[in-house]
């Protein structure tokens, strides 16, 4: 403060040395004060400006599954029409819009952001801080993420949805084919909510590196949380892709560039190449984090430290830079040399290496356990289930001449179903019944749970199973009907009935937490008896997450103290203060202010997004766009002058 006027030096200095600290207070004097310093207004300011990353968490779980209603209507109205062959009921043009939307949706609007959204809710309260490290930043990939997603759905309301497959391939997606503005909505709008995904990537890094409490030295780590560690670099290397390739899609649009034009010296494979860099690791962004959330069940639910911690830590690490090596997999059928083939069909049978490490893992964690058939535990069980299957056919498929046969068919559908629902979404529900008392402090229902339960697992199977067999009897994929002749009427109407059972599973979950809301028990802090930091708070949490925060001495801490976990005190009670710590042992080194409340990540948003939403009309909305941005960022990141204490 050496170069600060002498008035201004002294008041933050005098500021600085009257904090109160967590030191010597009273149970209810700490609480009280913690709550003044964390609260969020009430009313609609205080909606609006929150940075709390529970709230935020929450939000992002409830968005995420209000766009998994709409993705999964739309795969209904599908099968609908594909439930007769040459049935009319919905037109050429309309299902194309439906099948994009729907896959669109599930992707970029569902999969990865609840996957985010638990992560932003989760890691904070599992390495015992009371803040994401960039709270702002999460507000704003919030704001981001919602606004991006509402917009795509508007314009499919104003029959201006994509139509083009949500890979949007080109010539297809390009100007000489897309029609109207359907195509720079996609574009446009998946670049957008990409920055979202992004933003929460790099929060979620210097979280976990930084804030851990004191002693989670790397190999205390929970496993979920290493897991969506790995998550965020593969997301900070692969989402890129996609939007460099979205953006050079737009300039081919409305700027005339030539960069997927063969006739001007463009390269159409260009586009799948990028895209597939992107979208093949995007894959194990969905199926990691799942991983993670069968870690954190298991040893709940079994009794029983996770079996082999290093082998599974290792595998998470090997299946996110081996996700970089699969790409061209997808592409066997543009010909490619040989020697590419060959190095491909390698490097895609590889990755069931580490995957299958952890599935021994958690196989040998229930052998020598007690398992407790709970919801989530037989979500977990169904898991590994379907995923082995969608594993072995994700070994036919990185064959190339079995990849030829049935590429483009109904069994890649049946094969990546099978992977991203039985292999991220089976997870999910059971990390939904898992984690739902810590957050609402209710417990969900166990019976309308098993219901639920083999609802969905018996709808998922009859509905996709049966795909495989069409898909080798040679149904092309992305198609709106198919003629009486080929036999397959049956099969289709089967699978659309099925389809209803899955969708009445789903339904069976909403009014369970519907339900459970109102009437359901009280959960109390710890009602499985786990051994992670986000059972030692009070459900739900406050505000703070932890009065004083936790001091770590084993890999299980609950279990390893179950009576009381001893603490660090000296922090501020009276401002938002986090402790920051070394990456390999998380040694304390300093208190870190942590960001108040503010509107301008929502304003920012805004300015962001109405920038992006101009410029498919105009590329002056890139130069005008500039100023509202600048303001946005410049009020939102004005210092306050508040003292950095270096103690």
């Amino acid at each position: 403060m050496s170069g600060m006027p002498g008035k201004k030096a002294k008041r933050i200095e005098e500021r600085g040395l009257k904090g109160i600290r967590d030191t010597g207070l009273d149970e209810a004097r700490l609480r009280a004060f913690l709550a003044h310093a964390w609260h969020t207004p009430k009313g609609l300011y205080g909606w609006l400006a929150t940075v709390d990353h529970k709230l935020i968490g929450k939000r992002y779980v409830v968005t995420a599954f209000l766009f998994l209603i709409l993705a999964g209507l739309s795969a209904l109205a599908m099968r609908f029409q594909l439930a007769a062959p040459e049935a009319g009921r919905i037109s050429p043009d309309f299902y194309n819009q439906l099948f994009t939307m729907h896959g669109t949706t599930m992707m970029f609007l569902f999969a990865v952001p609840v996957m985010e959204a638990f992560t932003v809710y989760l890691v904070p309260l599992m390495i015992g801080t009371r803040n994401v490290a960039f709270p702002r930043l999460n507000a704003f990939s919030y704001w981001i993420y919602v606004s991006g997603g509402t917009m795509i759905w508007i314009a499919f309301a104003f029959n201006t949805g994509a139509d083009a497959g949500w890979f949007s391939y080109v010539p297809l997606a390009g100007p000489d084919y897309g029609i109207g503005k359907r195509p720079d909505f996609w574009a446009q709008m998946v670049t957008y909510t990409e920055v979202s995904a992004l933003a929460v990537a790099v929060e979620i890094i210097a979280t976990v590196f930084k804030l851990r409490a004191p002693g989670m030295t790397l190999d205390r780590i929970p496993l979920y949380v290493w897991s969506v560690l790995v998550t965020a670099f593969v997301i900070l290397f692969a989402m890129p892709a996609v939007m460099v390739s979205s953006t050079m899609l737009i300039l081919d649009r409305l700027v005339g560039t030539k960069f997927f034009d063969p006739a001007a010296g463009g390269d159409a494979l260009l586009w799948q190449h990028l895209f597939w860099f992107f979208g093949h690791p995007e894959v194990y962004i969905i199926f990691i984090p799942a991983t993670g959330f069968v870690s954190a069940i298991l040893p709940t639910f079994v009794r029983r430290p996770v079996f082999g911690y290093l082998g599974i830590v290792l595998s998470l690490i090997a299946i996110g830079f081996l996700s970089f090596g699969l790409w061209v997999h997808h592409m066997f059928a543009t010909g490619l040399p040989q020697l590419g083939e060959s190095f491909f069909t390698a490097s895609s049978m590889m990755i069931a290496i580490p995957s299958g490490i952890q599935i021994f893992c958690w196989i040998a964690t229930i052998w020598g356990g007690r398992p407790i058939f709970a919801t989530p535990l037989v979500f977990v069980l169904g898991f590994i289930f379907t995923f082995v299957i969608g594993g072995m056919t994700g070994v036919m498929v990185a064959s190339v001449p079995l990849d030829l046969q049935v590429h483009d068919t109904y069994f890649v559908v049946a094969h990546f179903h099978y992977v991203l629902v039985g292999g991220a979404v089976f997870p999910l529900l059971g990390a939904v019944y898992y984690w739902f008392p810590k957050v609402t402090g209710r417990m969900l229902s166990e019976r309308l749970g098993h219901w639920n339960f083999w609802f969905v697992f018996l709808g998922f199977n009859l509905t996709f199973f049966p795909m495989h067999i069409l898909g080798l009897q040679g149904m092309p994929r992305r198609i709106y009907t198919y003629p009486l002749e080929s036999g397959w009427g049956s099969a289709n109407l089967f699978i659309s009935l099925s389809s209803l059972v899955l969708f009445a599973g789903f339904a069976l979950l909403f009014l369970n937490m519907l339900l459970s809301l109102r009437n359901g028990r009280p959960a109390g802090d710890n009602p499985w008896g786990a051994s992670t930091l986000e059972w030692a708070t009070t459900s739900p949490p406050p505000s703070y997450n932890f009065p004083h925060l936790p001091v770590v001495t084993h890999r299980e801490p609950l279990w390893a103290r179950p009576d009381t976990l001893p603490v660090i005190e000296g922090l501020r009670v009276d401002a938002r203060e986090v402790l920051g710590g070394t990456v390999a042992d998380a040694v304390p080194q300093l208190r870190l202010p942590s960001a108040d409340n503010s509107i301008w990540p929502l304003l920012s948003a805004i300015a962001v997004g109405g920038t992006f939403f101009a410029s498919i009309y105009t590329p002056w909305a890139v130069v005008w766009g500039a100023i509202p941005i600048s303001i946005g960022f410049i009020c939102w990141f004005w210092p306050k002058g508040e003292p950095e204490d270096e103690e």
